[in-house]
Parts: C-alpha cells; sequence; structure tokens
C-alpha cells in the first residue's frame, strides 16, 4: 500500500487508488465537520469507530440482500470498496423530524412521520447540498426515472432493516442519509454509515448519540459514539 495514491479527500475520509480498476481504500480519520465544514476539529479515535461501524451496518445490509460497495476491512481505520461511479444525489429517510426539516417546516422536533419521510438532496457543498425535487433531478440529467425509484426502494428497503436493529439496542433511528453508485452497471450502496450521517436517539432518555453532539456542542462525541457501538455488539 505504499505506492497508493489519494484520488479524493472528503470532510472525514480519504479515498486511495490502489492501482487496481475495480477497487479503491478508504481511510476513516479522526476529522469532525458541521455545517458543510465551517466547523471543524479532530477527535481521537473517531476514524477507528466510525470504520468498526461502517463494517458492522454494512455486514447486516448485505444480510438482508442489500448490495453495497464494501469489501473487506483492511485496518482499524482503513476498509476495501467497489469502485463505484457515484450519483450527486442523497437520499434522506426521516422516521422523525429532526434537524432541517423542523426549521424549514416548522415541525415540531422529534414528530414522529408514519410512513417514514423520503427526500432528495443535491450532493454540492459550495450550494449547501439543497433540498430537490425528482423534477430537478431530471432536469439536471442527474438520474433517470428508473433509478429515481430504484434509489427510493432501496432507501427504503434498508430502513426496514436497520430500524428494528437500532430498536433492539434501544435506540430510535431518526434519519440518515445514503448515496449510491454504479458499478459495472448495477447500482450499489456506497459512502458509510456511520453516526456522522444519521441521527440515533436513546428509546428512554432521548439522549442524542450521533453526530449532532458536534453540531450543538454537547461534549463527549466519541464517548457517545462509542456506548453507541457497543450496546449494538460492535468490536472496536
Amino acid at each position: 500500500m505504499t505506492d497508493r495514491k489519494p484520488l479524493y479527500k472528503g470532510k472525514s475520509k480519504t479515498v486511495y487508488d490502489m492501482g487496481e480498476t475495480d477497487t479503491v481504500l478508504v481511510e476513516f480519520r479522526n476529522d469532525a465537520t458541521a455545517f458543510n465544514g465551517a466547523r471543524h476539529a479532530l477527535l481521537e479515535e473517531k476514524g477507528r469507530v466510525n470504520c468498526a461501524f461502517d463494517a458492522f451496518i454494512m455486514a447486516n445490509l448485505a444480510k438482508n440482500g442489500i448490495k453495497t460497495h464494501w469489501l473487506k476491512r483492511l485496518s482499524p481505520t482503513e476498509i476495501v470498496v467497489r469502485r463505484l461511479d457515484m450519483l450527486k444525489i442523497e437520499c434522506i429517510v426521516r422516521n422523525r423530524a429532526a434537524g432541517s426539516i423542523c426549521k424549514r417546516l416548522g415541525l415540531e422536533r422529534g414528530r414522529v412521520f408514519s410512513p417514514p419521510l423520503f427526500e432528495f438532496f443535491l450532493k454540492d457543498d459550495a450550494l449547501g447540498d439543497p433540498l430537490i425535487t425528482e423534477d430537478h433531478i431530471l432536469l439536471l440529467k442527474l438520474a433517470t426515472q428508473e433509478e429515481i425509484a430504484k434509489m427510493k426502494a432501496l432507501t427504503y428497503k434498508v430502513n426496514d432493516v436497520l430500524k428494528p436493529l437500532f430498536a433492539e439496542a434501544g435506540f430510535d433511528l431518526v434519519d440518515f442519509k445514503l448515496e449510491f453508485g454504479y458499478y459495472q452497471g448495477e447500482l450499489l450502496l456506497g459512502d458509510e454509515f456511520t453516526l456522522d450521517g444519521c441521527r440515533l436517539w436513546d428509546q428512554k432518555t432521548g439522549e442524542i448519540y450521533d453526530k449532532d453532539r458536534f453540531r450543538q456542542e454537547l461534549g463527549d462525541v466519541i464517548k457517545f459514539y462509542k456506548r453507541a457501538a457497543e450496546r449494538l455488539g460492535i468490536d472496536i
């Protein structure tokens, strides 16, 4: 791996070319960011915790028939994944109201959505990742109608798998973000699933176990990430 070359450096991960056409290496770093990078900090052990969390979730999704880019964990902070041609779309499922939707629509925080609410966002930091409609997606040629339907169906399926998984550990899966891309003509789940990209509340106390601890300056971010992992049975 000494000759690996960085392909892309995101807010909290770095993607490396390993000299193979079908796979890349992803390193989870200790960086924590919020508000499109306006707030930044280095949190000790964050990369290791997120890497383990992602591996656990991707394995559970695979067991339930959801195909992902994930292949193997190479080190405590590194994974090998399929090289995807990513769509510039973020898929959000909300089981309860939190974050931006409360501000946009004046909804009470914690309101339960039944059925879950689905939203698309444009993946573009310069524009602030704005909310977009299916018509916007078609207008911008970001995806076809068939791809839109498939992303929605896969995102709902992920919710059906993960919501009870977290509930068994005493958590409400409030919302989460997914991204998809193509590998050899097949649409697969890519990116990551960690506490950076979802909201997780304790079912009894409502205590926050996700990245909102960093956004809202609640403190003990990694302490709560580790607690969540422990309750889920994840070996950090």
